[in-house]
């Protein structure tokens, strides 16, 4: 059994409110120096594919189908063994 863990994130060309909300919350709490702040998404999926490749473009069209919307978000994902 593979685990894929994604991380879907809004493009750097596209503006994050919700972003610049923490960044200044955490500023009003005290804690200087964040520069940015980008809001994204993570995953992790329990797949029952064995074959690393296969998994691979799996994961990739499972991420442009539904997961992430390319036009907007970018995404990158790592696939291992799971744990028991």
């Amino acid at each position: 059994m593979l685990e894929a863990r994604i991380h879907v994130t809004l493009k750097k060309s596209v503006l994050d409110p919700q972003g610049d909300t923490v960044r200044s919350g955490l500023a009003s709490l005290g804690f200087q120096g964040v520069s940015d702040c980008r809001i994204g998404k993570f995953m992790v999926l329990r797949l029952d594919e064995r074959d690393m490749a296969r998994a691979k473009t799996q994961v990739d069209e499972m991420c442009r189908k539904l997961l992430a919307n390319p036009v907007i978000e970018d995404y990158v994902f790592q696939i291992t063994e799971a744990a028991e």
